[in-house]
């Protein structure tokens, strides 16, 4: 058996594209090189379900690569040779092998970019990159659109990206019934009706690839769920769950895109932004799917929107910020907020309903829906002042489609405003009163979502006013918050020191909330 060769490509583990041009021939000089490293698993710590995921679904990718003729080295975490970082694995590989090049896709996370660029400026064999062949703009086409501009506004850039690519657009090329958003119309709290479609996500036993990770050392924590994980593998499984999507869950996708349920955690979301970035789903793929629904009479105007806009808007518009920001994006801190995470977020075990439930969720299933991120977890974490550093490893390593170039910047920009509004043009914050109108979380919580100040009145409540006025310096003057401003200049005095030692209380026992 030949176990020389040319060329040695790499395929990480968020690649598992098997539409990618590389793979459209078999060629016996190619071998292509996959790897479950420790340096990949422990630069934060990951939910389990997080590692499960990537590591099967890169052994399916793996296995569907030699089906169709190809070379595939696979380099298991607990293999003997593996060095645990990509890197020295691939030097060996290389020396192994006797390659004269090594290429790999364009990696979509800095620090990864950053190690291959310098690894292969050191090497004497030739190196080379190739694009990823997923995403619909290039790393900088954002920069290049927003150049000289204070604020990078993703409204501009989604207009732009509907009308390059024909994107609802009536004939004359204007927007579907004359408006670009409705966002507006899709705000409705769920009540119970329409019920909650079936699940339609594939069930997997990895209970032998768990044991292989808890006995290679590997660090976790969450819920692994094993013995019924729900989770696709591969393309194919992946394309089944995004056509369960279009036909069952789009139509109500709109309507209530914000709701929270403390009984039904799915409600209408597609749950399909694991399979999009690890690129076994092509954006624009999913993008026409939902587009044709629409146009097939099969979903209306605002769940369409509202869905594509998540995709050929803001997903392709955090990654142009992510890469026009980094490195040092993680740094920022432009409120100088330090309080330390509260240690409840890595257990769920809080007196807070809300945070009970969407961390306690998070923590069960490594998933939660946008608001459940920006409205219950983040607005939390940014009226409590907890250190947007802390937040955002947290994040990263807790949700499954995680992956740094996604959650970055809607961690660090949107959810936590510690990038001084590039993204936001306010900070996404609010009352308890936002939460109780959009879920029933506040329904038999130790705290009153009603009350302001005492012993069992809503955290959210106090810290929101007091967060406002600690930074009235930042945002007193921006047109958006005005109602917010002349709200807190119509209280008394004393009312507005209450909710400062109120707030102040709060801020000073986070570990007993």
């Amino acid at each position: 058996m030949n176990q020389s060769a040319k060329i040695l490509r790499l395929v990480l583990g968020d690649q598992l594209n098997p539409q990618h041009s590389w793979f459209a021939d078999a060629d016996a000089d190619v071998v292509y090189v996959l790897m479950e490293v420790r340096q990949e698993t422990d630069y934060v710590l990951h939910h389990a379900q997080k590692i499960l995921a990537i590591f099967a679904a890169m052994r399916d990718f793996a296995r569907g690569l030699r089906a169709a003729g190809h070379r595939v080295r696979y380099v298991a975490i607990d293999d003997e040779s593996n060095r645990q970082s990509v890197t020295e694995n691939l030097a060996a590989l290389a020396r192994h092998y006797g390659a004269e090049r090594v290429e790999w896709q364009s990696p979509d996370e800095w620090r990864l970019d950053e190690q291959l660029r310098r690894w292969g400026e050191a090497q004497s064999l030739s190196t080379s990159e190739v694009d990823t062949e997923h995403f619909l703009t290039g790393r900088h086409e954002l920069a290049a659109m927003f150049e000289g501009r204070k604020q990078w506004l993703m409204e501009r850039f989604y207009r732009e990206m509907r009308r390059r690519f024909g994107v609802l657009l009536d004939g004359t090329g204007a927007p579907e019934s004359g408006q670009w958003n409705f966002d507006h119309d899709n705000r409705k709290p769920w009540r119970g009706s329409p019920p909650e479609p079936a699940d339609a996500r594939p069930v997997h036993d990895h209970r032998a690839l768990w044991e292989t990770v808890e006995r290679s050392g590997v660090k976790s924590f969450g819920n692994p769920q094993a013995g019924a994980f729900r989770w696709p593998l591969n393309r194919t499984e992946a394309l089944a769950c995004l056509d369960a999507f279009v036909e069952q869950v789009l139509p109500h996708f709109g309507d209530f895109e914000d709701a929270m349920s403390s009984s039904h955690q799915r409600l209408f979301h597609s749950l399909l932004s694991f399979s999009l970035n690890v690129k076994m789903l092509n954006p624009r793929e999913v993008i026409d799917r939902a587009e044709a629904a629409y146009r097939h009479g099969r979903a209306p105007l605002p769940a369409v929107e509202g869905f594509i806009r998540q995709i050929l808007g803001w997903r392709e518009y955090v990654r142009g910020i992510y890469w026009a920001q980094m490195p040092g994006y993680a740094s920022c801190n432009v409120l100088n907020h330090n309080a330390p995470l509260p240690s409840w977020f890595w257990s769920g075990k809080t007196q807070m309903r809300c945070l009970q439930l969407a961390i306690g969720q998070s923590l069960q299933t490594a998933h939660a829906h946008h608001i459940q991120r920006l409205m219950v977890i983040g607005n939390f974490a940014l009226l409590a002042g907890i250190a947007p550093d802390e937040v955002h490893r947290w994040y990263l390593g807790v949700y499954i489609d995680a992956f740094e170039w996604v959650e970055l910047p809607n961690t660090v920009g949107m959810s936590q405003w510690a990038d001084g509004g590039r993204i936001a043009t306010k900070p996404y914050v609010s009352s308890a009163a936002y939460l109780s109108r959009m879920s029933d979380y506040c329904k038999g919580c130790h705290y009153d979502s009603k009350q302001r100040v005492g012993e069992r009145a809503c955290p959210y409540n106090a810290l929101y006013w007091d967060f406002f006025a600690r930074h009235s310096e930042v945002f007193g003057r921006n047109p958006r918050l005005s109602m917010v401003y002349r709200q807190l200049a119509k209280m008394e005095p004393e009312e507005r020191d209450a909710l400062r030692k109120r707030a102040e209380e709060v801020r000073a026992s986070l570990e007993a909330l």
